[in-house]
């Protein structure tokens, strides 16, 4: 693992791989060590760069309260790490959300966007739960959320088939640092990019599991929707990570998109 430093404060991450650059952003519930699956295959044809974002892993916590903080904080990766414009973007759950709005702002730092499971804004009734968490690690810590921060992670059946998996995981979300979670939770519920989707220029492709409750796929294709010439692809038998619950999937889409010739 590799270390810069942002306004003060580390930043780790990781780089692997030769060819293309693409960075590879986690979601809410997970750190970059989530892509362990993916990363094999994709660093045979990508320089690939994995990032913990603030709180997460060795990176430490920084006072961001939006999605627009995370987004230029990404800016400042890049300036960082002299990744070029020809650079890809991967997120999934909030990394996504990070990335779509990373787009909205400084589209062109960067080539072409890839989103996994993430939405334009929560309806009302879906912005509750993350307030409800944010307030549970404000006055208890993480170990208050892991039940249920599992349960928006993976489908049931996965849970039941992969108790190791859910075990690992729910020992890194124990770790992570619940301030950060908590405004990054804050966020999420405040976010709603749907005014601002045609602004983006990148190639975009969304991707959703046709399980995910937490950002359902029909959210997803109205996000598709909304951004000019984006494309929709849906991963069968995965809930809202799809880099665990199917790996070979996501990764031949992430090719698929990426090795395609630009439209003309």
């Amino acid at each position: 693992m590799s270390k810069i430093e942002i306004d003060g404060v580390i930043a780790e991450y990781q780089q692997a791989g030769d060819g293309p650059n693409l960075l590879l952003l986690h979601s809410l519930l997970t750190d970059m060590s989530v892509f362990d699956r993916v990363l094999p295959k994709l660093r045979e044809r990508f320089r690939v760069t994995r990032l913990n974002l603030p709180g997460y892993g060795q990176s430490q916590p920084r006072p961001l309260a939006s999605v627009a903080d995370y987004a230029d904080h990404l800016n400042s990766v890049f300036d960082k790490l002299h990744l070029p414009p020809e650079t890809h973007v991967f997120g999934n759950g909030f990394g996504a959300f990070a990335a779509l709005v990373f787009a909205i702002r400084h589209g062109a730092r960067f080539s072409r966007l890839l989103l996994a499971d993430v939405v334009a804004a929560f309806p009302e009734p879906a912005r509750v739960p993350f307030r409800l968490m944010s307030e549970k690690v404000s006055s208890g810590g993480m170990s208050t959320v892991l039940d249920a921060a599992i349960a928006r992670m993976f489908p049931p059946a996965f849970q039941t088939a992969h108790p190791d998996e859910v075990a690992l995981r729910k020992a890194a979300l124990a770790r992570f640092d619940a301030a950060s979670f908590s405004r990054a939770c804050l966020a999420l519920a405040a976010l709603d990019t749907t005014a601002q989707l045609r602004q983006i220029r990148n190639p975009t492709l969304i991707m959703c599991g046709a399980l995910d409750l937490t950002t359902p796929p029909a959210l997803a294709q109205a996000l598709a929707q909304g951004i000019p010439g984006a494309q929709y692809r849906e991963i069968a038998g995965s809930g809202h990570c799809p880099m665990v619950e199917q790996p070979a999937l996501l990764t031949t889409c992430i090719e698929d998109f990426l090795l395609a010739p630009p439209s003309l």
